[in-house]
């Protein structure tokens, strides 16, 4: 009997990037107590190492893609796109980390091994197939996450950040986990496809959807959805910027797999029941996200209620239900992910130490003091924005596209209003760039790091490829969502 649930080999093939990531985790963790003060940014060549031995773990273990562990995680292209696109949050973010923490003093392999850690968790959430594990993925990424909102231990904007998000969240994950015992309870199984299969034909509405709500709630909490978005601004601006933008992408988009997987496979008997919802929810996530960002001064504010609108957009997508609405989405989250580091990448830059400069105005004259930098910037802006050639005109005209052909018109003609809305915030970060005179703040702002230029870069060129060549990546998320009808 025993030997029938051991592991095979393959199975631990199909694991190799988590397992990989721990390792490398551990290891840093062991030598942070051997590593000198001056030595500590060599642990975060030793994480971007560990990313990238990942990443190509992850593409072997698509090769040999399947089920592992008695089912409870499934390679398929699907995980696999979203495991990439995590470790391409976390490379980036590490990137963007290194010259942060040398301004602030604060370098330590301790902050590297937790994104490791929350990148574990992550993708586990990425290719979980049964609640349970979506349950242990999401702790994971969270209680490392808790810990790195309120990394600058000195810092009290840190210190609250820390606090509101781990309180909110651990009651948010309270609700998920209710509605994994309800779902359990009236099946019998915690994995998706033995619940997809219980609730069709059966008169389970009622309960059903009453468990689909609670795990709803959970799951609208991490990726900061209204009626549930509060946290969001509050901790993204009190975080450290890199971690701010680690949060915004790596996580997300970990959940909104989550969100996809569970709505699309499990719950689609009960679409009758969320997706009314979920439309709802997805309008007054555009709504309070755009709104309440044209009030705001302080640019990681903004980002963060940028960041909630956006969820908004993701959501109309989940709204659609249909395999191109989930390509959509995953394009999307795929562009979102690189436009917003590279936003919070130069914002960690212009702030300097202990983030004193990080309102719109603190941005006047970059264009004559840096003309590349506030260049690279107005490419995420735009992208942001929606502009044709950026990856964010892509993602959106997918995901309205895919809206439409739902016939969900009135969803579709809101979201294009506020995303016009959303036009005149972010158009102020490109005025006080290039039509303001520079301060003595910003004549006094030394260059941006090897590391942050090829961060920044990168995200710029990934933004301009997706926007200029989608086919390439909408034909594999394509296929991905087709596996799922």
């Amino acid at each position: 009997m025993l030997a029938n649930i051991q592991p095979q080999a393959s199975e631990y093939l199909r694991f190799l990037p988590e397992i990989i990531l721990c390792i490398f985790g551990v290891a840093i963790m062991m030598l942070e107590a051997v590593t000198s003060e001056r030595q500590k940014a060599s642990l975060g060549s030793l994480a971007l190492v560990g990313i990238a031995l990942a990443f190509a773990g992850n593409i072997v273990a698509y090769g040999d893609g399947g089920p592992a562990f008695q089912n409870m995680i499934m390679i398929d292209s699907y995980g696999t796109f979203f495991r990439g696109l995590i470790l391409v949050v976390g490379f980036l973010c590490i990137l963007t980390s290194f010259s942060y923490l040398a301004r602030e003093g604060a370098q330590s392999g301790e902050y590297y091994a937790l994104i490791l850690f929350s990148m574990v968790g992550q993708c586990i959430l990425a290719t979980a197939s049964d609640l349970i594990m979506v349950f242990i993925g999401l702790e994971i990424s969270s209680i490392a996450t808790y810990i790195l909102a309120g990394y600058l231990r000195d810092d009290r904007r840190n210190n609250e950040s820390a606090l509101k998000y781990f309180l909110l969240g651990s009651f948010a994950t309270a609700f998920l986990l209710y509605g994994i015992a309800w779902i359990y309870g009236l099946s019998g199984s915690t994995k998706l496809a033995d619940i997809q299969l219980f609730l069709t034909g059966k008169d389970t509405s009622v309960i059903g959807g009453l468990a689909a709500s609670l795990i709803f709630v959970g799951l609208a909490f991490k990726v900061s959805v209204a009626p549930f978005q509060i946290w969001a601004p509050d901790v993204y601006q009190g975080a450290a910027a890199p971690v701010s933008a680690f949060m915004s992408a790596g996580p997300k988009a970990a959940a909104f797999a989550v969100f996809f997987r569970l709505f699309m496979t499990s719950f689609a008997p009960l679409n009758g029941r969320w997706i009314p919802i979920v439309w709802i929810c997805a309008l007054l996530t555009m709504i309070i996200g755009n709104f309440a960002a044209l009030l705001q001064t302080n640019v990681k504010r903004l980002l963060g209620y940028s960041s909630i609108a956006h969820a908004g957009y993701i959501l109309v997508a989940l709204t659609s239900d249909s395999q191109i609405g989930m390509a959509a989405a995953m394009f999307y989250l795929a562009s979102y992910a690189l436009m917003n580091i590279g936003a919070f990448a130069v914002i960690s830059h212009v702030a300097a130490r202990h983030e004193q400069h990080v309102k719109i105005e603190d941005l006047a004259g970059l264009a004559r003091r840096e003309p590349a930098t506030a260049a690279l910037l107005s490419i995420f802006v735009f992208s942001l924005i929606g502009v044709p050639l950026t990856a964010g005109f892509f993602g959106k005209f997918y995901i309205f596209q895919a809206a439409l052909n739902s016939h969900l018109v009135w969803l579709t003609v809101l979201g294009l209003i506020n995303s016009a809305i959303a036009a005149y915030y972010y158009l102020k970060i490109i005025v006080a760039m290039y039509m303001r005179e520079p301060g003595a703040d910003m004549a006094a702002l030394n260059p941006p790091s090897f590391t942050l230029r090829l961060a920044i870069w990168a995200s710029a060129i990934g933004i301009l490829v997706l926007g200029i060549f989608p086919a390439t990546l909408l034909s594999f998320v394509s296929s991905s969502a087709a596996a799922f009808r």
